[in-house]
């Protein structure tokens, strides 16, 4: 059902339905029902059960049962088991309430809403997937509201068109989600209540964030981190913070210009800035608590960054207390104020200059006076000039962000009535070429005034960043309490001008220390559940009462015909999209400058759902001070971890990095022109809901981190084939050493071959000079033969082997020749005496003459013999 009418009708024989009733009973007893719609024609397991409620909606009220139809929530003990277990619920999620046959009207989609103690679940019938847009965490609703939708007058049938009960929940992440439930029945009430009562829990450890706990993602001491930005700020980034550190209070150090203050520990000084203070080094602690009292608060003047450089500083503080004459002075402000305006480098003598940034418009300011406040007087403060930048307060922002809303429901792809803009009022869309109405859209968005406001913000930021980087100033920032604009202008200013900030550990850091540890009320800011104070505490989720709700909305110039009056949304609370609209800001720097971020768009996004949804604890409270005296860190886990994880999975190709990024060539400030400082909507937060489409990734960048995926695999693989090459490198060349040592023993082998196969031949023609004949074996084996006749004996010369298995012949020589020849090859000789029986014979002389070879070869042995010597045979 659509806007009161019946979309199809069947023949009332084929649309007969009945209602089955599954009752459960527990305790006393008392029965609860759960309604089932099943087609008469289909049996209980066919596939048709699964079909859409829709179908089986229209075909039901075709016949007048809706009337007939009464509904009360299940008991939790009698529940079935069949969401217990759904795959998208997180850890410590439990279901608390469910509620069939709800429709949600934006997307014409029928099913089941459950509601857990973290959020709104809606899943589609029959595949039971989870629907994003119907989707929603208890704590980024702002209001909700009951209407009715009234359809078609009729009043032949008026009973067959009994208005529709719808539920409107308006979300702060910019969406408008609408449930429809049956008229007739008891839902709508039965859900409301139900929010109210998961949202508002009995006590403070039943908000999800606290039943959830840190889990795996632990949160290390926040008081730690702010330390190691101090220390990385004053030049001694090789130090770190410790627990111990923080307990003895030793982290009080200086450079030759700044110095950390523990006057803070106890949060006696002020109770919303942190427990450490960098402050100038010339001012006492002493000074510091009299110059507190001049300031709103007591937030004084303090140090939020310095320049490692030129000694330049942004200062924050709150408004001066100068009453509404302007007359009110204080020495010890207008001290700590002048100290900022230290020497300037390279120049003797010569001071830089201080400029006092007043976020407020100057009647605001002037305004302020009869509260007690009001703004500083140049003449009152050395060097200074005072700057307004006329921003508006959070009231301002909030209604800005309402009418953004409701122009992007009313004029996006689908609204939450579940009409396209395309189709819905002729005269106020474009489709068929009307330009005029082009015209009237555009100008609701400007009438919204939000992208003026962060152009405001913008130009404040590029102004602060220039005057730091160009003339070596020192800046002092402020607004009423130093709390909202103060943080946004000192924090995009810090993003500027340090390049570290542009990281995702720098983002980070940065958030934590202006933010989170400076004392923004992010608490009361984005609608969150005050746990502070005593037990009692209250859900800051508005309601309203039913509201008629016509079947075709009008055009409205402050909000949707189901919006409440602005009066009554959030007019009793401080509620206010601050932190959005910074973030939005820090898209509109990464449109200008797409190489100067290591996050990309979508890490944006996902940090922000994580914030609204209040899913961690990093962002509980109002200050440091109260998340300390909770004990968040502790009992909550960190969302800064959470993120860490998603991109480890990833690695730089995860969507959370920036593919173009390029720290070498933004090694520096950006300091963007006043014409480049023109803001468009933030396509992937803005639009995500009301234009589904738009906030895809355009072409391009799609095309660039797939070529980026790629680029890192072929990466991985030319990194791998390396280590192949490099293995069969050192592979190759070991066994070409190995080749080297084998050929050089082969040619000495060969060299000594040759040279015993000479050796060889020239004992063997020495021998047969002497009568003797040398008969040499194919085993190697030499036999000498010495005379003819009855004299004739052999003698086997046995040859010797060296080690290296080569043949010496002078080796075999040397030992035969250490004996007589007669001695050596006679066989009368005798075995015992060792004397030859003929001394007189011939062998005798021969031994004589053996003495005088034997000399002859040592000096043969000593000479080169070369090849041409000697002849072969």
């Amino acid at each position: 059902v659509v806007s009161g009418k019946v979309v199809a009708k069947r023949q009332r024989e084929e649309s007969h339905c009945f209602v089955t009733v599954e009752r459960q009973v527990k305790g006393s007893l008392k029965p609860h029902h759960r309604l089932r719609f099943i087609p008469m024609t289909a049996p209980l397991n066919s596939p048709r059960r699964l079909r859409s409620l829709r179908y089986s909606s229209e075909k039901m009220e075709g016949t007048g049962s809706w009337d007939v139809i009464e509904w009360s929530k299940l008991d939790p003990a009698s529940w079935s088991s069949s969401f217990s277990n759904l795959d998208c619920l997180l850890e410590s999620e439990r279901i608390t309430f469910e509620c069939c046959g709800v429709i949600l009207v934006n997307t014409h989609e029928a099913g089941t809403l459950l509601l857990t103690n973290f959020r709104i679940l809606f899943l589609t019938e029959g595949t039971r997937k989870l629907v994003p847009l119907g989707t929603i965490p208890l704590v980024a609703i702002e209001k909700f509201s009951k209407m009715v939708l009234k359809g078609q007058s009729n009043r032949h049938h008026s009973d067959k068109n009994p208005p529709k009960r719808l539920l409107q929940v308006t979300g702060k992440d910019m969406r408008i989600i609408v449930y429809g439930f049956r008229p007739g029945t008891k839902q709508r009430r039965a859900v409301v209540d139900a929010i109210l009562k998961c949202s508002n829990p009995e006590r403070v450890w039943d908000l999800y964030a606290f039943s959830c706990g840190p889990s795996k993602f632990g949160n290390k001491n926040p008081k730690e981190r702010l330390l190691n930005e101090y220390f990385r700020l004053l030049g001694k980034s090789s130090l770190k913070a410790s627990k111990n550190m923080i307990e003895d209070g030793s982290f009080t150090l200086s450079n030759d210009y700044w110095r950390i203050t523990n006057l803070n520990s106890n949060y006696d000084l002020c109770q919303t800035y942190p427990f450490a203070l960098m402050v100038p080094k010339s001012i006492s602690d002493e000074e510091l608590i009299q110059a507190s009292t001049f300031r709103a608060k007591c937030r004084l003047p303090v140090i939020s960054w310095c320049h490692p450089g030129s000694g330049a500083v942004i200062a924050r503080s709150s408004q001066p207390l100068v009453g509404l004459m302007m007359n009110m002075r204080s020495n010890f402000d207008e001290k700590l104020v002048a100290s900022f305006c230290t020497q300037l480098a390279g120049h003797e003598g010569a001071q830089r200059k201080l400029y006092i940034a007043d976020a407020r418009p100057r009647k605001n300011a002037l305004a302020n006076g009869a509260m007690g406040g009001g703004s500083e007087s140049s003449s009152n403060y050395l060097q200074s000039e005072i700057v307004f930048f006329g921003i508006d307060n959070i009231h301002a922002m909030r209604e800005s962000f309402s009418r953004l809303r409701d122009y992007l429901d009313m004029h996006g792809t689908t609204s939450s009535d579940g009409t396209s803009s395309f189709l819905r009022h002729g005269g106020w869309t474009w489709s068929g070429g009307n330009l005029s109405s082009m015209s009237a859209s555009v100008s609701l968005l400007g009438e919204s005034g939000w992208l003026s406001h962060i152009q405001s913000i913008l130009a404040g930021v590029a102004w602060i960043a220039a005057r730091v980087a160009m003339e070596s100033a020192s800046v002092l920032v402020h607004c009423s309490d130093g709390w909202d604009r103060t943080t946004q202008l000192v924090s995009l200013a810090c993003l500027l001008l340090d390049p570290y900030y542009r990281t995702f550990a720098g983002f980070q850091a940065l958030v934590e220390k202006d933010w989170l540890a400076f004392g923004h009320p992010l608490s009361d800011r984005i609608g969150m559940t005050n746990v502070c104070g005593s037990g009692n505490f209250e859900s800051p989720i508005q309601t309203s009462s039913a509201r008629s709700y016509p079947s075709s909305p009008v055009p409205q110039t402050s909000g949707s015909a189901a919006a409440q009056p602005s009066s009554s949304s959030h007019g009793l609370n401080n509620y206010s999209p601050i932190f959005l609209q910074w973030v939005d800001c820090v898209s509109q720097l990464m449109r200008m400058y797409p190489c100067a971020f290591e996050f990309s768009p979508t890490f944006l996004v996902d940090f922000m759902d994580c914030l609204l949804s209040c899913r961690f604890g990093n962002f509980l409270c109002n200050s440091e001070k109260e998340r300390e005296e909770w004990g968040i860190s502790e009992a909550c886990g960190c969302m800064w971890s959470y993120l860490t994880d998603l991109r480890s999975c990833g690695g730089t190709s995860h969507a959370h990095c920036n593919p173009i990024y390029d720290p070498s060539r933004y090694d520096g400030p950006l300091l963007p022109p006043a014409a480049a400082l023109a803001p468009t909507l933030w396509p992937q937060f803005h639009l995500r809901w009301a234009c589904p489409v738009e906030p895809i990734a355009a072409e391009t960048e799609v095309q660039c981190r797939a070529m980026t995926v790629k680029y890192s695999e072929m990466k991985k693989e030319k990194e791998e084939a390396e280590r192949k090459v490099d293995a069969l490198s050192s592979t190759v060349e070991s066994l070409r050493e190995e080749l080297l040592n084998e050929r050089n023993i082969s040619l000495a082998a060969r060299e000594s071959a040759k040279r015993a196969i000479e050796e060889r031949a020239v004992i063997s023609r020495v021998v047969q000079s002497l009568g003797c004949k040398v008969n040499v074996a194919k085993n190697g084996e030499c036999t000498v033969e010495v005379g003819d006749g009855p004299q004739k004996c052999s003698h086997s010369i046995p040859t010797k082997q060296s080690e290296d298995s080569k043949t010496d012949v002078s080796e075999s020589l040397s030992s035969v020749s250490e004996q007589t020849v007669c001695e050596a090859l006679c066989p009368l000789l005798t075995r015992g005496e060792g004397t030859c029986r003929w001394p007189d014979a011939g062998c005798a002389q021969i031994g004589s003459q053996l003495v005088g070879l034997k000399a002859n070869f040592e000096a043969f042995d000593k000479l080169s013999i070369y090849d041409s010597y000697f002849t072969a045979e």
